[in-house]
């Protein structure tokens, strides 16, 4: 068995995106459908820089289950590790409010569980978690079980293997509360050799409010490499070797959604061919500023040509490098 480039265990289901914003959800008449969920849209980021990629998650035996697999396929993820779920069960849906340049509240049709909170231990391709070059990971899959034991599961049959990531992914509506997510991520640490998170995120996890010193205490867990996401301030990575801020490239903002989840299928591709970390952050924060400045975004994410010739543009180097 050829091994992945990427693995992603998550959250998967269909993104509504109004066609009118600046109003509310009880005011928009026309919606437009897209593939969504963290997971599944950090493997089409990675799918786009033509790595071979396959999601672990769950679906409803319904027709938005069946547009997931289909687009998935489409935008060329793996979909063996798909399974259906046998009782009702709907897969999941999620509303946008769209305010610009930077509210974009979200609406999560869930309850009481979803299909991507099903995943159980026995249905785990372990032999491919553990070939996986990167095997990514989402906090959301922990506020739950079976989900929950089943990430644990996978992060034991991995080992603490390079490169093993959790994405901190907090969603308020999935949690009891903010310390109950916070003692399931803490919990998880150890387990894995990176994590990607907001400021925020970073900040709830560790309890030190500046992002250098929750990325310190972090790393301070015996971690590989710590990213953490500072939204218009950039990006600050840090691994035992290095400390390194970039700024945010700019953009003109025309939703947020899906940008972190570009900024983390860049990150996959730049730890895959080994990079530095300044040409990585920079990638990365090239690749969620062109998502942002598109409407959707699973079908928005850039290939490697887009985001080079930025990258590589003359006054670009003396701005963002």
């Amino acid at each position: 068995m050829t091994a992945y480039d990427l693995i992603t265990l998550g959250r998967v289901g269909v993104d509504l995106y109004p066609q009118q914003h600046d109003v509310p959800l009880e005011v928009v008449k026309t919606f437009e459908r897209f593939l969504g969920g963290s997971a599944a849209n950090v493997c089409v980021a990675t799918a786009r820089y033509g790595r071979r990629v396959a999601l672990i998650s769950r679906v409803g035996d319904d027709a938005f289950g069946r547009f997931v697999r289909s687009e998935l396929l489409r935008l060329d993820v793996d979909t063996e590790f798909i399974t259906t779920v046998d009782d009702p069960t709907p897969t999941p849906l999620t509303f946008c409010e769209i305010y610009r340049p930077d509210h974009f509240p979200l609406v999560f049709y869930r309850y009481p569980t979803a299909p991507d909170l099903l995943i159980d231990p026995a249905m785990l391709p372990l032999d491919a978690i553990r070939e996986a070059r990167v095997f990514w990971a989402t906090g959301t899959g922990l506020s739950q079980e079976p989900s929950r034991a089943a990430h644990h599961a996978a992060w034991e049959a991995r080992g603490r293997t390079e490169w093993t990531i959790l994405d901190l992914d907090y969603r308020q509506p999935f949690w009891s509360s903010p310390e109950a997510a916070a003692g399931q991520l803490r919990r998880a640490l150890p387990k894995v050799t990176a994590v990607v998170g907001t400021a925020d995120e970073c900040t709830m996890v560790t309890g030190e409010a500046d992002s250098g010193a929750a990325a310190e205490a972090l790393l301070a867990q015996g971690l590989d490499l710590v990213v953490v996401k500072r939204g218009r301030l950039g990006a600050l990575a840090v691994s035992p070797d290095a400390q390194l801020e970039v700024p945010a490239y700019p953009a003109e903002v025309v939703s947020g959604l899906g940008s972190a989840d570009a900024f983390g299928g860049a990150l996959v591709h730049g730890l895959l061919d080994n990079w530095d970390l300044r040409r990585m952050l920079n990638f990365a924060s090239i690749a969620g500023a062109i998502v942002a400045s598109r409407m959707e975004a699973s079908t928005a994410m850039p290939s490697a040509h887009e985001v080079d010739r930025l990258l590589d543009d003359v006054s670009l180097q003396d701005e963002f490098s």
